[in-house]
């Protein structure tokens, strides 16, 4: 997949595939964390000879631009990246598609914007805005799974960073990765992106800008006096949520009451799947996305 390098008016430049009919109905893809826009490499092939399919590699990866300020990754500024990107692109409505960080972002696109520019939502193992933080206080499975979050946020390892690198920082910090279920050559790409350091600490500034607490195993599991709800509105644009069941970085669990925050939502759910189910059953979300997008 051909990329190009679009500025977008904040002074970002993201590397940016753009494929297929020009005039075609638009869906902007967002990889997740440690990916590129490679994630969605099957569905974009799938769906590029009727929709014009967009996958930026986003702010902090590979060769789109990587400020090492951890405040150059708030939510707001992520979320305003896609709009700008559909501004640049000349694109004034589209379905915003997001897995894992990207689905986070996705989250946050729809729902700022369902009353104006987005027309569709189709997330992949990203927990809602809603539900998450909830989990993250109440619920021992996603706190334990989330732990390796406080080590991502965690200053005090930034020198083992630097001297080893990200992958086996990875290695080191995390469980949910699996190298039996991932493409040698592709597994091959993302090494190679890893043993870049400025690439290493944009995309753990991901985690060290967003605002959410994540509390260590030996608090009480129940939502403290202080607990600050986000305030998240409904979606009422039609939404896809693709959920692989396997998945050790987030547990079945963040589909609790999901119904009640999005209508209309079509939900489905991917057996014996881990965490990276846009490539391990790309079948499977090549077909939900077609059901849904020809509603």
């Amino acid at each position: 997949m051909n990329q190009q390098t679009i500025r977008l008016a904040n002074g970002i430049n993201l590397d940016v595939v753009d494929q297929g009919p020009k005039d075609g109905e638009a869906l902007i893809f967002l990889h997740g964390f440690p990916e590129n826009h490679r994630t969605w490499r099957h569905q974009i092939a799938h769906f590029c000879d009727r929709y014009r399919c967009i996958a930026p590699d986003q702010r902090g990866y590979r060769g789109s631009s990587k400020p090492q300020e951890v405040d150059a990754y708030t939510p707001d500024k992520l979320i305003g990246d896609v709009f700008l990107l559909a501004d640049a692109l000349g694109i004034e409505k589209f379905t915003i598609v997001g897995h894992d960080w990207g689905g986070a972002i996705a989250w946050g696109v729809a729902l700022n914007g369902q009353h104006s520019r987005v027309t569709r939502a189709i997330i992949a193992n990203a927990p809602h805005p809603a539900i998450f933080p909830k989990l993250l206080f109440t619920n021992r499975n996603q706190r334990e799974a989330s732990q390796y979050m406080r080590s991502f946020r965690d200053t005090a390892n930034d020198g083992f960073i630097r001297e080893h690198g990200l992958a086996t920082f990875l290695e080191k910090e995390t469980k949910w990765d699996n190298p039996s279920t991932s493409d040698p050559e592709e597994r091959a790409i993302l090494m190679r992106d890893y043993e870049d350091r400025d690439t290493a600490f944009g995309m753990l500034n991901y985690y060290r800008a967003t605002p959410m607490a994540v509390p260590s195993m030996d608090e009480p599991f129940e939502l403290p006096a202080d607990f600050d709800a986000p305030e998240v509105p409904k979606l009422t644009i039609p939404t896809l949520v693709i959920w692989a069941m396997d998945d050790l970085a987030l547990p079945p669990e963040n589909l609790d009451g999901i119904d009640d925050l999005i209508d209309p939502l079509s939900l489905v759910k991917v057996q014996k799947c881990g965490h990276f189910v846009p490539w391990e059953a790309p079948e499977v979300v090549i077909a939900a996305m077609e059901a849904f997008l020809s509603e």
